[in-house]
């Protein structure tokens, strides 16, 4: 693990900030040109800058190395190319470029998620706040952190935050967000970590009263199997008297989920394609973005949106990191993520099996997407 301590005068702030970049990247040209998420990771210890008390300080823990990150991708790459159905997992949408492309789909029309779930906590933070007392608030997935500044608000008037930890595979992300929050926020201690959901929630750092939020009904892009696994790491990281707060997407009409993962703009697609360029970048591959058709469409069996790309024409795609040929049948569909979609009572019955207790329950007026509190017995 590398360990840097940055102070808010080192943190990058320009054009190449993607909380700045969305429009750009997805209105124009901008579409072209994207960096690694990752960025050139720098390891060098950094000296605190005059003037800046110790608890305003910015900390970025980068628990995985740029060597680290592209092995896994091309282990991750080379398992899901390989296999029948072809797979790949929805991390890889996430570099610079495509962070930018999510935030830009958060404020669609079509996709109302964003917009419930802050609804929701503009009205419960303050209540969430009261319940759990936190110290630390730790973020999962963390992006820019725009909604979970509702939390931060509620917890820093409670008088009881202290230190907020969040934890992204996007590194240009978490600084953007930190220098933000040190500027919004002069008593707060930020903690960012660098990591892999995979690999790395044991190493979350927290400390006193402990909430943690996954925030988007990102906990849907995990198969039962997997999301099971998570919530048995995320329970024992917290321990005893922890809480776990989780956003997530309620069942509804078919035609308004299939319309969220297909906005008339084309921004969506944009982004379930921006997989192919991250292959051809880190690995050399030689994918072409326009032979390939975006498809998302809900499942109402497995109550989930099942998104995927489908080859328009048969083609050979070069991997040239991994020594392979991948061959596309015209119309061979690879899927990129689900997003599951939930009821009260079959997540509440997972959660109870993962050791959580409820201790709190609140959707939206429309009932369209819930946030649920939970504690750790």
């Amino acid at each position: 693990m590398a360990l840097k301590v940055v102070t808010i005068d080192d943190l990058p702030i320009g054009p190449g900030d993607v909380s700045g970049a969305a429009v750009s990247l997805v209105d124009t040209r901008g579409l072209g040109d994207y960096e690694a998420c990752m960025g050139s990771l720098r390891t060098e210890s950094s000296a605190p800058v005059l003037g800046y008390p110790s608890r305003r300080r910015f900390t970025l823990d980068v628990l995985i190395e740029e060597a680290d990150r592209l092995a896994l991708l091309r282990a991750e790459a080379r398992r899901g190319l390989t296999r029948r159905p072809k797979e790949l997992p929805p991390k890889w949408f996430y570099d610079e470029r495509g962070s930018a492309l999510f935030d830009a789909i958060t404020s669609l029309p079509e996709y109302y998620l964003t917009r419930r779930e802050r609804a929701i906590l503009r009205v419960r933070a303050a209540e969430i706040a009261a319940i759990t007392g936190a110290r630390t608030l730790v973020e999962l997935g963390a992006g820019t952190s725009d909604k979970t500044r509702l939390l931060i608000d509620a917890l820093d008037a409670a008088g009881t935050l202290e230190t907020f930890v969040p934890f992204d595979v996007c590194r240009p992300a978490l600084e953007a967000a930190g220098a933000a929050l040190l500027d919004e926020y002069p008593r707060l201690a930020v903690h960012a970590v660098v990591g892999d959901f995979d690999l790395h929630l044991g190493e979350i750092p927290h400390e006193g009263r402990t909430l943690m939020a996954f925030l988007g009904s990102t906990i849907g892009n995990f198969p039962v199997e997997a999301r099971v696994r998570l919530l048995g790491e995320l329970r024992d990281l917290l321990g005893a008297g922890g809480f776990f707060l989780v956003g997530t997407d309620l069942v509804k009409d078919r035609a308004r989920l299939d319309a969220a993962y297909n906005d008339s703009r084309g921004i969506t697609a944009a982004f379930n394609r921006n997989v192919l360029r991250v292959l051809n970048r880190d690995l050399d591959a030689d994918f072409v973005e326009h032979r390939f058709e975006h498809l998302a469409a809900f499942d109402p069996e497995q109550e989930l949106v099942d998104i995927r790309l489908r080859s328009r024409v048969e083609q050979t795609v070069r991997v040239a990191a991994l020594d392979l040929d991948v061959r596309f049948a015209a119309g061979e569909e690879m899927r990129t993520e689900i997003s599951t979609k939930f009821q009260r009572e079959p997540l509440e019955r997972e959660l109870s099996a993962s050791g959580f207790a409820p201790a709190g329950w609140w959707t939206d007026r429309a009932g369209d997407f819930a946030l649920s509190l939970w504690r750790v017995g």
